[in-house]
């Protein structure tokens, strides 16, 4: 089909954007505002407009890695955000973790090491010790961006903070960046617009205006690649989580075999499953990762978050069955699920799989407030849920006989 790219990439910057909000204590829009600056720097170095696409996009998913590695670091002992964000970003491991985790995304252009080195300083103090020209020009681009974005408030920037950022990026010139992306970024800012459009309010139209168009043939199944990146990094938002996208994935692929569904409908099922929990990433992972019951305004943080996961995929075209599948996970047959309250004549057989299979995942899995449950424990909740008219019941025998 056609896949339009920049739809897709900016879509699912919204649910990154609350990664970032949420461990590393960044501003709104965070990643934008460095694609946008990256955009700008990249056409003004005559970057070819596959490069400028490759560039923006690595912007926008330069963190990626950031969630697992809170994870691997076990970070979530620490409290502070703001301790987050610095021990994140002083640790080469979510760049070797970003990196990895975009191996399948299909990039215009060879775009290897740029995630990896992408905090390399121009006097060879980073991680990998590599300086000057051994850096790539894109990781350099990136890490200008992303300093300038964690060092100042650049969505509201007034004539006195354009005059510090324009000290700080002199006094850094040939240590921190290169004196090319120095002067390049003094030349195309000199203009108020440039700021202007780094404001939250106009970051999206910035970024429309200065980023080129890619539409792209893929097959499901090579959408399912790119879908597989955002599954882990959905999956990386809480240690109770760490499987879940994945381990529904699995189940689902083993469900349409067994229903006999068609290549192309498995496949968008799946691509559902990946993203079901897209809209997560805007819950705070205290709340994910809470040992106890939640209370009443906890709880109704988390019934938005299949909200979110709608408004994120409803923009991508193509998308509208995968945006009702994964969207309506919690959807109830008796119309007592959230968000919308559906009842069993607005949900279609392939939500209802997802609904069912999402509960008998969740129930199978370790969370924090239980161990996970035998297959013959799962089944028989969701045999009870079925009988109170919550779930299909036909479907929950099948699981039942197929999983087991």
């Amino acid at each position: 089909m056609k896949f339009n790219l920049n739809k897709f990439l900016f879509s699912v910057s919204y649910a990154l954007d609350f990664v970032e909000m949420d461990i590393l204590g960044v501003s709104t829009n965070h990643s934008k505002r460095v694609a946008y600056m990256s955009a700008v720097i990249g056409k003004a170095l005559n970057l070819t407009e596959e490069e400028v696409f490759d560039l923006v996009s690595l912007s926008i998913l330069h963190d990626n890695g950031a969630s697992q590695n809170l994870l691997d670091e076990n970070l979530n002992l620490v409290d502070s955000k703001t301790i987050h964000r610095y021990y994140l970003e002083s640790r080469k491991n979510h760049c070797i973790i970003g990196e990895k985790n975009l191996k399948a995304y299909p990039f215009l252009t060879d775009v290897t090491g740029v995630i990896k080195y992408h905090h390399e300083t121009y006097s060879g103090t980073g991680f990998f010790g590599l300086r000057n020209n051994e850096i790539p020009l894109m990781s350099q681009i990136i890490h200008f961006g992303d300093t300038l974005e964690n060092s100042f408030n650049l969505k509201k920037s007034s004539t006195k903070d354009i005059e510090k950022i324009y000290k700080f990026i002199s006094l850094n010139k040939g240590i921190l960046f290169s004196p090319i992306i120095v002067d390049t970024f003094l030349d195309v800012s000199k203009n108020i617009s440039f700021w202007l459009n780094m404001r939250d309010e106009f970051i999206d139209y910035a970024l429309h205006e200065y980023v080129p168009k890619r539409t792209v043939d893929l097959t499901w199944k090579e959408i399912k690649q790119i879908t597989d990146v955002f599954s882990n990094i959905i999956d990386s938002k809480s240690k109770f989580t760490l499987r879940h996208s994945r381990g529904l994935t699995e189940k689902v692929s083993i469900m349409a075999d067994y229903y006999g569904k068609n290549s192309d409908e498995k496949m968008k099922l799946m691509i559902a499953a990946d993203l079901h929990d897209l809209g997560k990433l805007a819950v705070n992972t205290s709340i994910l990762d809470k040992p106890g019951k939640l209370t009443r305004e906890e709880f109704e943080i988390i019934q938005k978050h299949p909200y979110y996961t709608r408004i994120t995929l409803r923009q991508i075209e193509g998308f509208r069955e995968i945006t009702e599948w994964a969207s309506n996970h919690h959807e109830k047959l008796n119309g007592s699920g959230y968000p919308y309250g559906l009842t069993e004549k607005e949900l279609d057989f392939n939500s209802r799989l997802m609904a069912c299979l999402d509960v008998y995942q969740a129930l199978t899995e370790d969370r924090p407030y239980r161990e996970k449950l035998t297959h013959n424990e799962g089944i028989k909740i969701l045999k009870s849920m079925a009988k109170d008219n919550l779930l299909d019941g036909y479907i929950v025998e099948d699981i039942d006989k197929v999983m087991k």
